[in-house]
């Protein structure tokens, strides 16, 4: 989900009261069944120190208060499917806003610090750094990709950091906005720059969260994210629906199941969840400590999936899409 708010999706009904929503905050996908994992996209961003340097002078701080949603006089509600974020630490540092220019337009997503060998990479969704436009045409690689790890209400307590190269599968590339099969590639990673003073971000933020290959996705999980909008009218304005503090989603996942009308590839996983636009890229914990906020990664946030109930789903992350990514980005 980029930064804009789930609206004008497209929708099918499949009996008379079950809704099949799929959409990456950036647009409408749906999909047909299997595909062969494609081989590994790599696009330098910024590599440069010039092109460092600009990517840095372009999110000024008014460019970014700019992808604030207005915040609304509205009553606190915490509940499992979208809450502020208010445990450990550990959490905090390693998730953060990952901000970026998609099509001419500014936007953001989030995403997670991983234990890596460089120490400088991240994960997140593939729409946040590859897309189309909103019609499936004009492939373009997402430009000005920044990224503040423990984001909050502007501040970036570790630095900010730019990123050197963007890591996605080519099967992604391929990506029409209308078939469902490109779901299961929608994820990502990022290949940071140092901070200003030179430090990793695995070093800047102190800790590091583990990945995790073919893990099974009915389980208790947690998801977080940066959203800028929220599907509860509730929640709609509260500061962690804005788009500047941590929110996150827990319960036990369940899979999105595909219909003769809305096909979907197997392996997309979330729990109850109202986070919208900005919560794309996000992590999905199937085992996170709550008592240190270290935790494995089992994949990301995509779109959205409303059976009855809005859930947040995403692929789930596998040996033979994921695990040549991430080798890919932690050995750049």
């Amino acid at each position: 989900m980029t930064s804009k708010p789930i609206s004008g999706r497209r929708s099918r009904v499949a009996g008379a009261v079950t809704v099949l929503v799929t959409a990456t905050l950036a647009g409408i996908v749906q999909l047909p069944a299997t595909a062969d994992p494609g081989p590994v996209a790599i696009h330098g961003v910024a590599v440069t120190a010039a092109e460092r340097q600009a990517v840095l002078a372009y999110w000024t701080p008014q460019r970014i208060a700019d992808l604030k949603t207005p915040s609304a006089q509205v009553r606190p509600v915490a509940k499992p499917d979208g809450a502020p974020w208010t445990g450990a630490e550990a959490v905090s540092r390693t998730v953060g806003r990952l901000f970026f220019t998609d099509h001419g337009e500014d936007a953001s997503c989030t995403a997670t610090v991983l234990d890596s060998a460089n120490r400088s990479t991240v994960v997140t969704a593939a729409h946040c750094v590859n897309n189309t436009d909103l019609i499936g045409e004009d492939n373009q690689w997402s430009r000005n990709v920044l990224f503040i790890p423990g984001y909050r209400d502007g501040r970036a307590p570790y630095g900010r950091f730019v990123g050197r190269l963007s890591v996605a599968p080519s099967t992604w590339l391929l990506n029409d906005q209308i078939e469902s099969l490109y779901d299961s590639y929608d994820q990502a990673f990022v290949v940071l720059h140092p901070n200003s003073d030179g430090r990793p971000v695995q070093d800047a933020v102190g800790a590091a969260q583990r990945i995790g290959y073919d893990v099974p996705g009915a389980r208790v999980v947690h998801q977080f994210g940066y959203p800028r909008a929220s599907s509860d009218e509730a929640r709609e304005g509260l500061p962690e629906y804005t788009g500047e503090r941590l929110a996150y989603c827990a319960g036990r996942a369940v899979e999105q199941q595909a219909t003769e009308e809305w096909p979907e590839p197997p392996g997309q996983w979330g729990t109850e969840c109202v986070m919208g636009g900005g919560a794309s890229g996000g992590p999905r914990f199937g085992a996170l400590d709550r008592r240190t906020g270290l935790g494995t990664v089992v994949g990301d946030n995509s779109h959205g999936y409303l059976p009855e109930k809005r859930y947040l789903v995403g692929p789930q992350f596998s040996t033979a899409i994921t695990r040549p990514l991430f080798e890919r980005a932690q050995h750049s």
